[in-house]
This record gives C-alpha cells, sequence and structure tokens, in this order.
C-alpha cells in the first residue's frame, strides 16, 4: 500500500497521541501555553484535514480558538485553573449548538445562517470546565437519518469526511467527524452524538475509543435531534481515560432536559481506573450480533484470552434475545420522535434558517438537489413527516414494544439469567468500501440493544485486520459507566492496541 506524503510529516507532530493527563502536566508545569498548543493543531487541520491526505473531518475552525486560548492562559498564569480540562483543544460535532462565530447546521445547507440563542448544554459545560472548542466537526447530514442508501460521513455542507486508515473506506457514522479528528490527532478529545450506532461504529472503524452513555446522563439541550427516547451525546477519545474526563465534564442534570432527572450525579470516571478491574468481574460474550468477517471473530477470540488472563469470568455464549423484534419497532419510533423534535429544535435554536420545519426541509432539499441530494433521497424525512404526532397509538405501541425487546425481554434478561456485571461482543465489522452508488454496506454491529433500551455501550479498540482497526464492546445496565470504563481501561492496557493512522490511499489488495 502506498501511503501520502504528509504521512512522515504527520509522524513529526510533536503533540501525536498526547492525552489529557500528559498535557495537562505540561501546561501546569509551564512548559506549554494553550494558544502554542491550539496553534499547533490548528496548522494540524491545515496540514492533514485541508490538504496533504485531506480527510476532510472538520467542517469548521474556531475564528476565535486562538484568542479564547490566550485568554485561558491568563486564567492560569491568575491561579484559576477549573479542571482536568482547562485549556485542552476539543472538537464538537457539528449538531451540537454553539453561540459564537461557528454555525450549527447538522451537515445541511438548510441550517446555515441559524443563530443559536444559547450554547447547547454540552458546549456550556465544556467551556465552564476550561477546555476549549477548537471547532465543529463533519458528519453525516442530519445524523444520518435522511435515506437508506446514505453514505456515511457525507454531508451537502461538509463532502465526505475519508477514514485515515485507508482513504477509500468508509469512516462510519453518523459521528465520522469526530471519530476522524481524533484518530489523525487533530485536537485531544471530541464529543458525538448517537442514536443508534453513531459513537460506537464510527469509533470502531476509526480505532478509537468511543462510550454511549445511558440516556439522561448526558443532557441534550440544544442538539440537532433524531429521538428524545434515544438520542445522547457522549465523549471521544484517543484512550478510556480521556473518555472518562470528558464524560465527567459533560454529564450532568439539565431541566431544559428533563430525562437527566433520573440520572445519578457526576463522578469522576477516571479516579476509579484501575488496570486490575477485570479480576474477578463476570463477563457474557455475546455472539450473534452479524459479525460476518472470519479475521473479526478471530481477533474477537484471542482479545477473550486477554480479559481471561485479566481474571474475567466469562460465560460464552450469552444470547441476546429478541434483536431482529426490535428492529422496526425502533424505526417506527426513530421517525415518530423525528419530526416533533426537529419541529421542536428549529423553533427554539433555528432562527436566521432557512427552514423552521421538517416540511420545510424536505422543501428545501428539493429545490437544492444538485447540492444535498446528488448521492441519496430522503425518504425517510418524508416517511416521518407523514406520521403522526407523540399521542399517537401506533407510535405509544412502538415505543413500549421497542423498550420491552431491547430491556426486559433482551438485555435485562441476558445480565440477569446469566447473572453478568456487562456484555462483550464484537463493536462491528470492518470499514467499507466507500460506493456513492448503493451507499453503506452492513457489516455486522452490536449498536441496537443498548442503543433502544437507552443503556451504555462503551467500544475500545481491540487490534487490526488488515490495516483496518476493529473494536471490543462493553455493554451494561442504566448508570453503569463508571464500571465499563473500569472493564474498557483494564482491556486498554492489557492490549495496548491502538496506534494512529498513516494515511494510506487504500489497504485494498490488487487484483
Amino acid at each position: 500500500m502506498a501511503n501520502l506524503r504528509p504521512a512522515a510529516a504527520a509522524a513529526r507532530f510533536p503533540f501525536l497521541e498526547a492525552t489529557i493527563t500528559q498535557l495537562q502536566s505540561r501546561l501546569q508545569a509551564g512548559r506549554l501555553t494553550t494558544r502554542t498548543l491550539a496553534a499547533a493543531y490548528l496548522a494540524r487541520i491545515e496540514e492533514i484535514d485541508r490538504h496533504g491526505p485531506k480527510i476532510n473531518s472538520i467542517i469548521e475552525v474556531n475564528p476565535d480558538a486562538l484568542r479564547l486560548a490566550a485568554e485561558l492562559d491568563r486564567e492560569r498564569k491568575a491561579g484559576t485553573v477549573r479542571g482536568p480540562l482547562h485549556g485542552i483543544p476539543v472538537l464538537l460535532k457539528d449538531n451540537i449548538a454553539t453561540a459564537d462565530r461557528m454555525q450549527t447546521t447538522a451537515g445541511s445547507l438548510a441550517l446555515l445562517g441559524a443563530k443559536a440563542p444559547r450554547d447547547a448544554f454540552v458546549a456550556a459545560r465544556l467551556r465552564a470546565s476550561g477546555a476549549l472548542i477548537l471547532g465543529k466537526t463533519n458528519l453525516s447530514e442530519w445524523a444520518n437519518i435522511r435515506s437508506s442508501r446514505s453514505s456515511s460521513g457525507w454531508s451537502g455542507r461538509g463532502g465526505l469526511t475519508r477514514n485515515p486508515y485507508a482513504l477509500d473506506r468508509s469512516a462510519s457514522g453518523s459521528s465520522s467527524g469526530t471519530a476522524v479528528s481524533i484518530a489523525a490527532n487533530l485536537a485531544v478529545a471530541g464529543v458525538g452524538t448517537e442514536t443508534d450506532g453513531s459513537i460506537t461504529s464510527p469509533a470502531s472503524a476509526c480505532g478509537i475509543v468511543g462510550l454511549k452513555p445511558t440516556v439522561g446522563l448526558v443532557s441534550r439541550d440544544g442538539i440537532v435531534p433524531i429521538s428524545h427516547s434515544q438520542d445522547t451525546a457522549g465523549p471521544m477519545a484517543r484512550s478510556v481515560t480521556d473518555a472518562a474526563l470528558v464524560l465527567a465534564a459533560i454529564a450532568g442534570t439539565d431541566p431544559r432536559d428533563t430525562t437527566t432527572a433520573g440520572a445519578p450525579p457526576p463522578i469522576d470516571y477516571a479516579a476509579g481506573l484501575d488496570a486490575d478491574s477485570l479480576r474477578g468481574v463476570r463477563l457474557g460474550v455475546v455472539r450473534n450480533v452479524g459479525i460476518r468477517h472470519a479475521e473479526v471473530a478471530a481477533l474477537f477470540d484471542a482479545q477473550l484470552a486477554v480479559l481471561r488472563a485479566a481474571g474475567a469470568e466469562l460465560v460464552d455464549p450469552v444470547e441476546v434475545q429478541n434483536l431482529a423484534k426490535v428492529r422496526p419497532y425502533e424505526f417506527e419510533v426513530l421517525l415518530t420522535e423525528l419530526k416533533a423534535d426537529l419541529n421542536a429544535y428549529l423553533a427554539e435554536f433555528g432562527n436566521g434558517a432557512k427552514v423552521a420545519s421538517l416540511a420545510d426541509v424536505i422543501a428545501f432539499n428539493e429545490a437544492n438537489r444538485a447540492r444535498e441530494m446528488p448521492l441519496f433521497g430522503q425518504e425517510f424525512f418524508i416517511q416521518a413527516q407523514a406520521k403522526g404526532d407523540l399521542t399517537n397509538t401506533t407510535y405509544l405501541d412502538a415505543l413500549a414494544n421497542s423498550r420491552r425487546f431491547a430491556r426486559a425481554e433482551g438485555l435485562d434478561a441476558a445480565l440477569k439469567e446469566q447473572r453478568v456485571e456487562a456484555l462483550v461482543a464484537p463493536t462491528g465489522g470492518l470499514a467499507w468500501l466507500v460506493d456513492p452508488i448503493n451507499g453503506d454496506a452492513n457489516t455486522g454491529s452490536f449498536s441496537t440493544p443498548a442503543a433502544v433500551a437507552g443503556y451504555p455501550h462503551l467500544t475500545v479498540p481491540m487490534g487490526f485486520v488488515n490495516g483496518l482497526p476493529a473494536a471490543i464492546s462493553f455493554v451494561g445496565p442504566a448508570w453503569s459507566e463508571a464500571a465499563l470504563l473500569r472493564y474498557g481501561f483494564a482491556f486498554e492496557q492489557a492490549t495496548r492496541a491502538r496506534r494512529a493512522p498513516v494515511f494510506p490511499r487504500s489497504v485494498t489488495p490488487k487484483a
């Protein structure tokens, strides 16, 4: 495989694979400033993202980044350090509203010009923690709810994000830009969002850690929605520790999102991380997740031996029942909630946009077909527009059934009957070749049970197959983030499977 010349330059980047703790140590010692750090990442974005391999993961950089960095440096010099993220450059997915000079568009040209009345809760929490919001990342437009034939990582505003481990392969979605940018060391950490697989799948395909929290642990206020039943924001990072630090910053109760009222108070998730955390833990091994690649299965089996060596007791196999029953009900819920939730978001955050409702978005896409629908259509939007409101019996029955099959008769049953503390499985298959004609390929996934149940799902790199990343998933009951992070950390320390990409054009053997 031929590597692009910028790969050599990438290796010279002074902060390659740097962690939050490492950078914080240098900042505190006065050997580094946030302004210097931000300038280095901005230069790398220009070199790697905009030119060179042109992975196209950043939809917009923060025009005030260097000024804000200097302010954070002044705070530090004056003796104020807000926490472990103070002065750390992070990236946000472009469906998380910021009340600054950046846009919030979900990748759609229809939302250009919208002026957010305030930061999303997640953005506000990051700023309060001292993090530097360096920019917004590209995504699958509208978080990949527009069409059944979409190409993940493509948006009308941002174009196609490329996988840094093979530029001709998908980065998956919808948090593709966040996954790619963090994998490529364009920032220290990022925040993505997930409805079903949109954090865990691109994290797996791009060789990073991704955590989809329990729905309600992190507020959805100010995030372009799909479904209030399943949407959540979550951390994406190169290490479990960094993901834990970001999660602690963004979690919290928010009166604007009533789901957060039932969440436990945020804790220091990084404090409990221990390389010996798997000892005595009983884990269930799930194999009915549709992963058809034999080498991924073999790699997963090899990593099960690592779990055993680390002291875990494995129950193999554990079958999660009713997976096939969940999906049609889930789809009904997503389409019905999309219509209601997007209309509500636009009423509050859409001032200045070209649209004020889902119906307007559909009309805008039709009027701008050449720019918005050159690859795939919007049949899911049209179906959503035809749905009833949230009191509709069909919707309410679908919601009840999807939760029943995913929770009580799905994950809850598997965890309880086998007396296991968490489930492990391959997160998904390998990144597929980009196909703008047919759209995404189905390589298998373990995202749906936790997504529909609203339970936490952690994915951690477990190695490579033919140069492409593969990952292992840890899924547990509601509010078990701290435990999953401990298990993932112990696995990460035992395997050290992550490695930085070098941006090959392809890993596909020539015929």
